[in-house]
């Protein structure tokens, strides 16, 4: 069961945390309506929680993308001058090819880090 938040894109933080709340209480109490769990353009999927890194997520039709998200880890990264610790979040897009160019897909990935990577974006 894959709940459907609707107009997310038109939602704050708040608003979409409230209502993936409620839909996932729906969703653990079997009482998702066929309404809430249509109708989307894009998935996400994490095996971060039960330990999974690296995935292929498999498209939803009629969806057209879907991101992976895996567990987080710390790891040493090169700055220039010395390895520093950084929370590293792996990340796996898949696409349709008939209805996203890889350019777009390649930005929307580099854009999507960008805002993780300063979690106060998500804010503003």
């Amino acid at each position: 069961m894959v709940p459907v938040i609707k107009d997310a894109d038109k939602k704050g933080i708040v608003q979409i945390s409230q209502e993936m709340s409620e839909l996932a209480k729906k969703a653990r109490d079997g009482k998702l309506s066929p309404a809430e769990m249509s109708g989307a353009g894009f998935s996400i999927s994490s095996l971060g929680g039960i330990g999974g890194r690296y995935f292929t997520p498999i498209i939803n039709a009629p969806e057209v993308a879907i991101l992976g998200v895996g567990k987080s880890t710390i790891e040493p990264v090169w700055d220039g001058k010395a390895f520093q610790p950084r929370l590293m979040l792996p990340l796996s897009l898949s696409w349709d090819h008939r209805l996203i160019d890889g350019a777009g897909a390649a930005r929307f990935n580099v854009y999507l880090s960008q805002i993780l990577g300063d979690f106060r974006r998500v804010l503003l």
